[in-house]
């Protein structure tokens, strides 16, 4: 694919790329808050609820009245706080989910109203721009870090360490899922990525004795990396199932818990807003970006075979459409999946998505050599590459197993005493709880406390 011309970024007039940027700003903060109502009434059906009801037409201002309430509520700050640090965390994690919306192609070449200026609907653009993207939101984890430390308090602290080891883990499995994306497009930049997965009009190819335009969508052409990227985001977003740094029956509400007011409300609004950042890119990367699916693109082409909902205004529309797309996974997760475990969930993150990427990347890129040398068959090399990965699953699902039947065997551990370190903690593996002898319990009839006899069983984790 020949480069684009990114010099087209910087000719445009101050003004244009400010109102880009303010235009930029304002559709991020509005889809913040249709995001918020959006969860909540999913879920809400979920569980045959209506969701918010009250505030403006269906419920639709509820985030907008959830944020004036904050806005009032008293700010502390707690004694043991470093103060300095406990203020400006808020805003380490909300400035780069706001930084990395800059670089996403919104729409191709818009007319700016009222003149005769053509643009694209992008603030910046950079050969590295994916790069960007992932760089500045792991800055972000900084804030949550910080907020943490700073707040003098144990279950913040334990919050905090949850997020870095959380991000840094499931950073790497996102950042080799898009390395395939950067090997089948030839670039980092997203607008050039979007180019990329345009759907040619001239490639038709048989199928059964149908023809049809061929799509080049990456979520189809590299459906693994899709995948794992899906996975990764919910990760890299503190999400459940993967919301461990704020878990509230551990740790009460995590990095947090000593938070009040707008400051809590940051917190609040740059984890949706991170949840859009990395929707968008999903967006952008796998799903055609601003470009139109199958059919709309075939509509009314013009003489340069772009149908008339391909182009101007309508790529906004798509664009949102497919970010909505990507926000209902998280949402349909939430109100689907419980909690996983800490351990569960980085064993999955080392042990299953890492080594599944390394595989897929070496295929990728065994077959983008031996399909310019012309060693082998686009279907040829496909099946195979379909039975490896399905093999490398089966055998690590396996080796799991045999790894959990192994540590079953082994002999039972000493009697665990969840008070050892001064905080109760469950039993995990083959640990058990002491004997319950002397255990204080309420009498059924009278409400008063009595002593339980000794016994000598054990209770199961």
């Amino acid at each position: 694919m020949t480069p684009l011309d990114l010099t087209i970024f910087g000719t445009a007039p101050w003004w244009v790329v400010l109102l880009k940027a303010v235009f930029a700003f304002v559709v991020l903060l509005v889809m913040t808050l249709f995001t918020i109502v959006f969860e909540r009434k999913v879920v809400g059906r979920m569980q045959h609820r209506h969701g918010p009801t009250m505030n403006g037409p269906f419920g639709s201002l509820q985030s907008l009245a959830d944020g004036m309430k904050l806005m009032f509520k008293e700010d502390l700050t707690p004694k043991a706080a470093d103060k300095l640090v406990f203020m400006l965390a808020p805003f380490v994690i909300a400035i780069p989910a706001i930084t990395a919306f800059a670089v996403i192609p919104m729409a191709g070449p818009i007319q700016v109203p009222g003149t005769d200026i053509v643009t694209p609907l992008q603030v910046a653009d950079l050969p590295v721009s994916v790069l960007f993207i992932v760089a500045v939101a792991a800055v972000g984890v900084y804030g949550i870090v910080l907020a943490g430390w700073s707040s003098g308090s144990t279950y913040p602290l334990l919050g905090g360490l949850r997020s870095s080891a959380q991000v840094i883990s499931y950073e790497v499995a996102m950042g080799l899922a898009l390395v395939a994306v950067f090997l089948y497009s030839g670039s980092m930049s997203t607008s050039e990525i979007v180019a990329a997965q345009a759907i040619p009009r001239t490639g038709i190819v048989p199928f059964l004795g149908i023809e049809f335009p061929m799509p080049t969508w990456y979520a189809v052409i590299l459906l693994p990396s899709f995948v794992i990227y899906l996975v990764s985001m919910v990760g890299e977003t503190n999400r459940a199932p993967f919301d461990l740094p704020e878990a509230e029956g551990e740790l009460v509400a995590g990095f947090a818990t000593e938070y009040s007011s707008m400051r809590y409300a940051m917190f609040f609004m740059a984890e949706y807003m991170n949840m859009i950042t990395v929707s968008a890119l999903a967006a952008t990367l796998f799903l055609g970006g601003y470009r139109a699916p199958l059919p709309f693109n075939l509509i009314a082409p013009g003489p340069d075979g772009v149908g008339a909902l391909d182009q101007g205004w309508w790529g906004l529309v798509w664009f949102l459409v497919k970010v909505v797309a990507c926000l209902f996974l998280f949402v349909w997760l939430r109100g689907t999946l419980p909690r996983l475990r800490y351990d569960q969930f980085m064993h999955f993150g080392w042990k299953f998505l890492i080594p599944i990427s390394l595989a897929w990347i070496v295929l990728v890129s065994a077959f983008r050599l031996g399909y310019r040398e012309g060693w082998f068959s686009p279907q040829l090399f496909f099946g195979l590459a379909g039975a490896i990965v399905v093999a490398l699953i089966v055998v690590m699902i396996i080796g799991d197993r045999l790894d959990k039947e192994k540590e079953a065997e082994t002999e039972p551990a000493e009697p665990f005493d969840a008070f050892a370190g001064g905080y109760p903690v469950p039993p995990m593996g083959d640990q058990r709880l002491p004997e319950l002898a002397g255990v204080i319990i309420p009498d059924d009839d009278d409400h008063q406390p009595r002593r339980s006899a000794p016994t000598e069983e054990r209770v199961e984790s």
